[in-house]
């Protein structure tokens, strides 16, 4: 139901985005915007389990280009940003309780890696409060879905200090 939310909230935006997926677990967000004509996805988790089945999930559905990150998300986005990645499209949901949406939202921003008019995505419990974010992200929505809270913004510029 939440993905369903989410990706009839972000509409045509999906098609050509180039995707990343921090916190991915089985990948269902990034496998979806491929399934929709997104043009890639960089697909970012951490837990070995959780990597093992998503990459059979990459495999079993067939979508494709889909890159697997079998990393913490900040080495991810170090790595990322020394390419000069630049992605339209993210998608933040840490496990729940861990209060790191905003952290991560200010990694996103200081690393660079975000292209002018980016949407984020990012899930939490519906209990959580909103995090700070950084400067020139515009809140396009806030949503719960029983116990999931959805809230996407709108990046402005390519980066963007915490305010």
């Amino acid at each position: 139901m939440v993905r369903e939310a989410v990706f009839g909230i972000l509409g045509a935006r999906v098609e050509g985005a180039r995707v990343l997926d921090l916190f991915a677990g089985t990948g269902a967000m990034a496998i979806e915007a491929l399934s929709r004509g997104a043009a890639e996805a960089v697909l970012v988790e951490s837990s070995r389990k959780a990597v093992t089945i998503l990459k059979g999930n990459l495999d079993s559905v067939g979508v494709s280009p889909g890159t697997v990150m079998a990393m913490d998300y900040r080495a991810a986005l170090r790595k990322l940003a020394a390419r000069g990645a630049k992605f339209s499209l993210v998608f933040v949901d840490p496990p729940y309780g861990k209060g790191i949406v905003g952290e991560s939202a200010a990694e996103l921003a200081r690393h660079g890696v975000l292209s002018a008019g980016a949407v984020v995505a990012a899930e939490r419990a519906a209990r959580d409060p909103l995090d700070r974010m950084p400067g020139g992200w515009e809140l396009l929505t806030d949503r719960k879905y029983g116990d999931t809270r959805v809230t996407l913004y709108e990046v402005a510029g390519t980066s963007g200090d915490p305010s």
